[in-house]
């Protein structure tokens, strides 16, 4: 009786794996063979994959599924490549409606592409968060014209949604949960950050500019109408990443960008740095980028809710140290490190107009420029509208 049993698993597991791979190669045939325009429908099912997917040179191709609870593809037997799915140098490309799970790398890397939509995609690493994780599972990268729009980002290991030198990026009514940074827009210009929900990551939303990349400035981002909600999460960034400077509890934080707008956000329950405004040179790296601008400039924080609620920051990090040394549980909900470029400033060493960072008008708003280029000495305090 016991080998008849066996008998009979073996057959059904083994029809469910010669079921799976043929899945996988007719997904594979049809990304192949698309031809523009082609809509290329993805069963329902949890989907085992070994390899990654790729669509490269198509125009107008979407890749849908029968939705994020129905269509799942899992790549945690994946023994080839590294993303999940990988698009390159296309125009027009729609995802959606379906889930994506554990690949080795990246979930969703697009590169070179004109025109890009992802829409209700669930992108995660399932179990406890960890650095072996991919880094990114939404990585649009060098593209133009991108939307993603709800859809849902967990575990990643750097970045949740990042949006890497791109331009005219729209990210809209997401949820980030459980990654190292929630949302991340970097080196990328006219981006609108609104209605989304970041929540215990170790940042929620960030916008920077870091050198060495080929795309050297990005800028004119919004931030609006989001929830920024306890990203308390300790920080499993692998060594040697620029996030993995980022300390849990922080919110909101602009690192050397310029031109971005930050209001009506609810940022609530960030133990370490609700908002903050930094130069490059707080995260003491050198600069070898002649080209790079480590400063942050024309960066307004204004109508955003905080509540006055007392958190220990967090201890595992120097900032984190920092502000508990100088203001215990009661650290400022917006942070400027007051790092200026000299050549911005005027003769009594306060930047001009052209450059000011203001905070106007937010909920239980307190601040401070805790002056990091002053070794942190002479740190000015306050609560109410002031511009830097």
């Amino acid at each position: 009786m016991k080998k008849i049993v066996a008998i009979v698993l073996f057959v059904v597991v083994n029809s469910l794996l010669t079921a799976q791979a043929q899945i996988e190669k007719d997904i594979l045939t049809r990304l192949i063979l698309a031809e523009d325009g082609d809509v290329i429908d993805l069963p329902a099912g949890k989907i085992s994959l070994t390899g990654s997917l790729s669509l490269d040179d198509k125009k107008r191709v979407t890749i849908r599924g029968k939705g994020q609870d129905k269509t799942i593809l899992s790549f945690k037997n994946q023994v080839q490549g590294a993303e999940g799915i990988k698009v390159s140098n296309c125009s027009d490309i729609i995802l959606e409606n379906f889930s994506l799970e554990d690949s080795k790398g990246d979930l969703i890397k697009t590169q070179n592409v004109q025109g890009l939509i992802f829409r209700d995609i669930t992108a995660r690493w399932t179990g406890k968060p960890k650095k072996t994780n991919g880094s990114y599972a939404l990585y649009p990268v060098q593209c133009q014209h991108v939307i993603i729009e709800r859809c849902t980002a967990i575990g990643a290991s750097d970045a949740g949604i990042y949006v890497g030198q791109s331009d005219s990026v729209w990210v809209r009514n997401c949820v980030a949960q459980h990654n190292v940074a929630g949302i991340e827009i970097e080196n990328t210009s006219h981006a609108w950050v609104y209605d989304n929900l970041a929540e215990n990551n170790t940042g929620g939303i960030l916008v920077f500019d870091l050198p060495d990349l080929p795309k050297k400035r990005g800028g004119f981002v919004e931030v609006r109408n989001n929830r920024v909600l306890r990203n308390n999460y300790k920080n499993f960034a692998p060594k040697g990443n620029i996030v993995g400077k980022v300390p849990a509890g922080t919110g909101v934080m602009v690192l050397a960008s310029n031109d971005v707008d930050i209001h009506h956000n609810d940022i609530q329950g960030n133990k370490t740095a609700s908002t903050s405004i930094v130069s490059y040179y707080i995260a003491e790296t050198p600069i070898k980028d002649k080209g790079y601008n480590p400063y942050p400039a024309r960066v307004a924080i204004h109508d955003n809710a905080y509540t006055s609620e007392k958190h220990i920051p967090a201890l595992r990090n120097k900032l984190g140290v920092l502000f508990y040394f100088k203001f215990g549980r009661k650290v400022p909900k917006i942070l400027y490190d007051g790092i200026q470029n000299p050549e911005w400033t005027d003769s009594k060493g306060q930047l001009k107009e052209a450059y000011k960072i203001c905070i106007r008008n937010n909920a239980n708003g307190t601040y401070a420029n805790i002056k990091a280029e002053n070794k942190f000495k002479g740190i000015v305090k306050g609560n109410g509208d002031i511009c830097f």
